[in-house]
């Protein structure tokens, strides 16, 4: 599907899911020519134009009050999902309607009339209306408590080869912090607080530090700074970190930006790793750290990292862990390396948007990613794909909550 077609199916789906949601509370309102019926819709499309321009102008300019217009824009995707959900019952019921209408169009005798009309159901108006309400209610949670409801996820996992050294080493990982979306200090002083009371051997942080620019993390340096680890924290860039979705003066610029991005994660206290490895040591027993540049298998995505090269500098170290932000890397080239036992990625968050129980996952972002939340394995290999700490365009999270991921290696 090109992009003119795709716009245009959006645009459409857009324009039913206004009209179905319409003729879903004319149903339900007041009775016809009554007053109250009149006050009914015509508040109806007053409150449709007031969120639509008001989202519209909130996401054209973020500069200023920039949290107030992310919470503008985040009630305009509510209410456009929750049309969206209204729409599909609706527009199926017309689907029947039309084709049992043509059904006795054919099968009626000649001159029998044109019979009685289908009309809609009432139940099935206020059923959907009721599904609709459930993605803009969640939607609206998600902003006002989900985008920094912190939870702590718990992973064993048991290798053969690890050196009984680091049986029982404890790793904690996070991802995709983001921090240009925060616009207080206290959401991640509460995180650090939380990822200190694990009380980690070694933290590692995968990507996706800002969602554009260096000085986005500068007023949380003090806040990251604090993350204590017994071991040095190590940390790599992820797609937003480079700078990609803003357009520069000039190409010195966007570098310059980089290498102030860089110094930053030197200011807070990481290592960062530039296709590269680290080695830890305990007892004579080594296992190695190694962090890659941001390479995605798609597209859209640059490819910055070099894991040849990265991989090269780990030496012969029995175990080794690899961090890279994008999970797609995994099937695209990590399998090349069989001695790599453990990929850590971020980069989905999720959607920050779907359902996550332990019995069931899904979200729109799989039809995008083959690993895009949880633990994978695949021989010998496992990668595990983290939500992410912080969130980017819809302000907040439903489902899959910003998470801090503690894993405890075990010797098989």
């Amino acid at each position: 599907m090109s992009r003119l077609t795709g716009s245009l199916f959006f645009l459409a789906a857009l324009v039913a899911a206004e009209w179905y949601s319409f003729q879903a509370v004319r149903m339900l309102a007041p009775a016809p020519g009554s007053s109250s019926r009149r006050l009914v819709l015509i508040g109806y499309w007053v409150l449709t134009v007031a969120v639509w321009a008001l989202g519209f102008w909130a996401m054209s300019n973020r500069r200023e009050h920039p949290s107030f217009k992310s919470y503008l824009g985040g009630v305009l995707l509510a209410m456009l999902a929750a049309k969206l959900v209204i729409l599909i019952p609706l527009l199926l019921e017309d689907l029947v309607r039309l084709g049992r209408w043509a059904w006795q169009a054919v099968s009626r005798p000649a001159g029998s009339g044109t019979g009685p009309a289908i009309s809609r159901s009432e139940f099935l108006s206020k059923a959907a209306l009721l599904a609709g309400a459930v993605p803009f209610v969640s939607l609206i949670w998600g902003m006002v408590k989900g985008g920094t409801d912190y939870t702590v996820r718990r992973v064993t996992l048991r290798f053969p080869n690890l050196p009984a050294s680091f049986d029982g080493f404890r790793l904690l990982q996070i991802s995709d912090l983001h921090t240009g979306s925060f616009h207080s200090k206290e959401p991640l002083q509460r995180a650090v607080a939380l990822i200190n009371q694990q009380q980690a051997d070694l933290v590692v942080m995968t990507g996706d530090l800002v969602n554009n620019l260096a000085t986005e993390v500068e007023e949380h340096i003090d806040t990251l700074a604090g993350i204590k680890s017994k071991l040095p924290i190590f940390s790599i860039l992820g797609n937003h970190d480079y700078a990609d979705y803003v357009e520069w003066p000039s190409p010195q610029e966007k570098t310059a930006n980089l290498n102030r991005l860089k110094q930053n994660h030197a200011k807070i206290g990481w290592r960062l790793l530039l296709d590269e490895s680290h080695t830890l040591e305990r007892n004579g027993e080594k296992i190695s750290i190694i962090g890659v540049e941001n390479w995605g298998a798609q597209m859209r995505f640059p490819k910055y990292g070099n894991l040849a090269k990265a991989h090269a500098t780990s030496g012969d170290a029995p175990f080794k862990i690899l961090l890279s932000h994008d999970p797609s890397h995994w099937d695209a080239q990590v399998h090349e390396y069989p001695d790599i036992d453990l990929t850590l990625s971020g980069h989905t968050h999720g959607m920050q948007f779907g359902i996550n129980l332990s019995f069931l996952k899904w979200s729109p972002v799989q039809y995008a990613y083959k690993q895009w939340a949880g633990l994978y394995q695949r021989g010998k290999q496992y990668l595990y794909v983290n939500a992410g700490l912080g969130f980017i365009g819809y302000h907040g999270r439903v489902g899959f909550l910003p998470e801090i991921t503690v894993f405890e290696l075990k010797r098989a």
